[in-house]
């Protein structure tokens, strides 16, 4: 009986120093320093409007009586990274529309599962907050591609045209679901420079945007950016879901516009609907970026419906 109480003495003790070690290692790497509030959103151009789940972080320009093209950014980069097809299509006299997803950018963290049904509903309702009610085309970038199809396979009367960017379209779920959210955000805690280097491998030419991983890191610094990511890779969706999805909206016969990098090494290039397709040479996962003034044209020459 003492042995084995002395055992689990032991036992004890390792997984109070393993705890103490792991705590340390957490406060040693955490980069959530800070609640995000309005202190914090100041520096932010935009603008914010509060939902029913939490504030959204948005910017809308162009004439009031403009065709309206709404850009959805990808898994984790906020609407920055349509900063190029922003300013062009605005100046081609468009009004145009982007936002930050729940848990990224200068979007509120809701402590909720990250489904599809939840991020639709923050688009639904930042729509119908701007008393938007028609939208001329809907564009997703990457994870972008299942939130946009999601939307119109829910919506199909409110959005005329389809934009896809090398769209997300998974085959099966990652093997990192077998484990708790609790231990994959600490996974993502100790290792936040293999974040920030994980989004400069989207990009073929890493060296020609040099700002770009400190752009990134402006996020990381909220509490909650770890948890909404976690939680978007385990509710958002399964695999099944996302393709019938793509497969609802090419019922639909709206007319879609599919770019893709030739050289993605994040998301292979596949034609995953029946339409117009835009392979783009000498460009990786973010040909909107690499390629901007072609990939810009192309959307251009879509929304004025001169593909035959």
């Amino acid at each position: 009986m003492r042995i084995l109480k002395r055992l689990l003495l032991i036992i004890l003790a390792c997984i109070l120093i393993a705890a103490g070690i792991g705590a340390v290692a957490l406060k040693l790497k955490d980069t959530e320093e800070y609640t995000l509030d309005e202190g914090h959103r100041k520096q932010a151009p935009g603008s914010f409007i509060a939902l029913s789940d939490g504030v959204t972080h948005y910017e809308l320009a162009g004439p009031d009586s403009a065709k309206l093209i709404v850009l959805v950014h990808g898994f984790s980069v906020p609407f920055y990274i349509w900063d190029s097809t922003f300013n062009y299509l605005v100046k081609q006299g468009y009004r145009v529309l982007r936002y930050d997803e729940f848990g990224r950018g200068y979007s509120d963290r809701p402590d909720k599962a990250y489904t599809a049904a939840f991020l639709r509903k923050q688009l639904l309702e930042l729509l119908d907050s701007l008393l938007i009610q028609q939208v001329e085309a809907l564009a997703g970038l990457s994870f972008g591609g299942p939130v946009t199809t999601d939307f119109i396979a829910h919506y199909p009367d409110r959005v005329n045209k389809l934009i896809l960017v090398d769209p997300a379209y998974p085959d099966a779920g990652p093997a990192i679901f077998a484990y708790a959210e609790i231990v994959q955000e600490y996974l993502m805690a100790l290792n936040p420079e293999k974040m920030i280097a994980g989004q400069l491998t989207d990009l073929k030419y890493p060296e020609r945007f040099p700002a770009w991983g400190d752009q990134y890191k402006v996020q990381m610094q909220f509490k909650g950016f770890r948890r909404a990511l976690v939680s978007t890779r385990n509710h958002y969706a399964e695999p099944d879901s996302v393709r019938a999805k793509y497969a609802k909206v090419e019922t639909l016969h709206k007319p879609v516009l599919l770019i893709w990098g030739r050289e993605d090494l994040t998301v292979p290039l596949r034609k995953v609907l029946s339409v117009d397709f835009f392979p783009v040479d000498d460009a990786g996962h973010l040909p909107q970026m690499e390629k901007a003034a072609l990939v810009n044209e192309k959307i251009n020459t879509f929304l004025k419906n001169l593909i035959p």
